[in-house]
C-alpha cells in the first residue's frame, strides 16, 4: 500500500470515529420534555416544591421552566377574572404554553391551582394528542394547614370578608381522583416533596 493510500485510509477511519463520537454525544444529550402540573389549594406548597424541583433538575443539566400562576395572570391572562369560565380559559392558556415547551424538550413545571377537573382533563388531552408527556401531581395539603400557612394572606382576607371566591373555602376545588402522584406536604419537608416528584420523573424516564 502506498503512503497516500495509507493516509487516505487513516483519514477515513478518523472521520468515521469522529462521526460515531458525535452521534453518541447527540444521543447522550437527547432529552424528553414533559409537563408536571402541581395542583392544590392556595398555600398548599405547589410553587415552593416546583422551584425546589427546578433547582435539582437544572443541577442535572435539564432545561426547566416554572410557569408561575401569578406571573401568568399578570402577563398572559391579564384581564381575566375568577369566574369558572375565566379560570378555565386561564388554565387552557397555561396548558398550551406548557405543552409547547414540553414538546421542545423542556420540563415545564406548573404550580397552578386549576380547581376544576374538566379543565385539567382538557390540558391532559392536549398533551396526549401531541404525544407529549404529562404528569399530574396533587399537593394535597389540607385546607386547615393551608389557612395557617396563608402565604399571601388570602385566608385572612376571606375570613375578614375582604375577598370572596377563595378556592377551597367559598369556591369549589375538585381534587384529582387519580393523580400520577399525591403529596402530603404537611408530613414532609419541601426537599422530600421535590424528591418524590423527581423520583416519579425518573420512573417514567423523564429525568
Amino acid at each position: 500500500m502506498t503512503a497516500p493510500q495509507t493516509q487516505q485510509r487513516t483519514r477515513t477511519r478518523t472521520q468515521s470515529q469522529t462521526q460515531t463520537q458525535t452521534q453518541q454525544t447527540r444521543e447522550n444529550h437527547v432529552t424528553t420534555g414533559a409537563t408536571v402540573w402541581l395542583t392544590g389549594l392556595p398555600s398548599a406548597g405547589k410553587t415552593t416544591i416546583a422551584y425546589e424541583l427546578a433547582g435539582r433538575l437544572r443541577a442535572d443539566g435539564r432545561r426547566v421552566e416554572v410557569l408561575d400562576g401569578d406571573e401568568i395572570r399578570e402577563f398572559l391572562s391579564a384581564g381575566l377574572g375568577f369566574s369558572r369560565e375565566d379560570r378555565h380559559t386561564n388554565v387552557q392558556r397555561i396548558g398550551f404554553v406548557a405543552e409547547l415547551l414540553a414538546r421542545n424538550g423542556v420540563l415545564a413545571l406548573v404550580p397552578v391551582i386549576a380547581p376544576f377537573a374538566d379543565s385539567r382533563e382538557a390540558v391532559r388531552k392536549r398533551h396526549q394528542a401531541g404525544g407529549t408527556a404529562y404528569l399530574e401531581v396533587h399537593v394535597a395539603t389540607p385546607v386547615e394547614v393551608c389557612s395557617v400557612r396563608d402565604v399571601k394572606g388570602l385566608y385572612a382576607k376571606q375570613a375578614a370578608g375582604e375577598i370572596s371566591g377563595l378556592t377551597g373555602v367559598d369556591d369549589p376545588y375538585e381534587a384529582p381522583e387519580s393523580p400520577d402522584l399525591r403529596i402530603e406536604s404537611q408530613d414532609q419537608t419541601v426537599q422530600e416533596s421535590a424528591a418524590a416528584v423527581h423520583a416519579l420523573l425518573s420512573e417514567r424516564g423523564l429525568a
